[in-house]
């Protein structure tokens, strides 16, 4: 059975940075794609950003050029960048295995979470 443990959850300032980190008990590398998604009060769960096995990474608009996702396939863990950090980026962070990608041909992609969740990481932005 696979269990995931995310950890690096806070309360942080506007502008600040955090690190999230997942933890998966099992070898990553035989999960297609790793996934953050994350939900807010009130809101849907919306992926944030998704790593593949050959270490592609894709991102949701709101979080360019702001988050950065890794893996560490020899650790089993992946890693969630976060800088610069709006107060709009607070929610409970999940994190998400063998999740499928699809492409279309326009450039954007469709996102099928994975059967593998974790319990969730808190982050809270103040402003």
């Amino acid at each position: 059975q696979v269990h995931l443990v995310e950890s690096g959850g806070d309360l942080v300032q506007a502008g600040g940075s955090l690190r999230l980190a997942c933890v998966v008990s099992g070898s990553i590398f035989s999960f297609s794609a790793m996934g953050w998604y994350r939900q807010a009060p009130g809101k849907q769960r919306d992926v944030v950003a998704a790593v593949t096995r050959g270490g592609t990474t894709v991102y949701g608009d709101s979080v360019k050029g702001r988050f950065a996702i890794s893996r560490d396939n020899a650790k089993n863990t992946v890693y969630l960048q976060m800088n610069n950090l709006e107060p709009e980026d607070t929610a409970v962070y999940y994190c998400n295995a063998d999740l499928r990608i699809d492409r279309y041909s326009n450039g954007t992609y469709r996102f099928t979470p994975g059967d593998y969740w974790g319990q969730g990481t808190q982050v809270t932005v103040s402003s």
